[in-house]
């Protein structure tokens, strides 16, 4: 009997723990998503030790639908895919990939960082992790500004 309760304590901890931790899933497939914008960031930015390099958004089609109106819904999910900028022959073309940032909507889920989960997977690859429980210092703490704005930076262009 006691051996029966340490179990049922132990998986009650154990899915408890599972569900104050939620994670932010890789985005399989988002370079067919809607392409939203590039950008680059040189050297004499003050990001380019975090986030030199070329930019390009992603977005999925409920993303779409908050980029259009003032808010974005549940399901979300905006991609930020980082690749090294590489200058050659006066050309800057793509190098490798940095990290692949991950914006995805769930109000519930995500209420302490505006309803938003943070991840970032290390040069793309789905095993690495580089944000974790961090979400709230490296990654909503910047876009706790962009409050109005539904807490993106990024808005379609015309």
């Amino acid at each position: 009997m006691k051996a029966r309760i340490l179990s049922l304590i132990c998986t009650t901890a154990t899915t408890t723990a599972l569900a104050v931790e939620p994670t932010v899933p890789y985005p399989g497939g988002y370079r067919d998503w809607h392409h939203i914008k590039s950008m680059v960031i040189e050297e004499r930015h003050p990001l380019f030790a975090s986030f030199g390099g070329i930019h390009h958004i992603y977005a999925n089609d409920k993303a779409m639908k908050g980029y259009r109106g003032k808010s974005f819904p549940d399901g979300s999910v905006i991609i930020f895919d980082l690749l090294e900028a590489v200058n050659d022959g006066n050309a800057v073309t793509e190098g490798a990939r940095k990290v692949v940032g991950v914006m995805h909507k769930d109000a519930k889920q995500f209420k302490a960082t505006g309803g938003w989960g943070f991840e970032g997977f290390g040069g793309g690859d789905p095993a690495k992790r580089v944000v974790g429980a961090n979400a709230a210092s490296a990654c909503f703490a910047c876009h706790q500004p962009q409050k109005a704005q539904d807490y993106t930076f990024s808005r379609l262009r015309d």
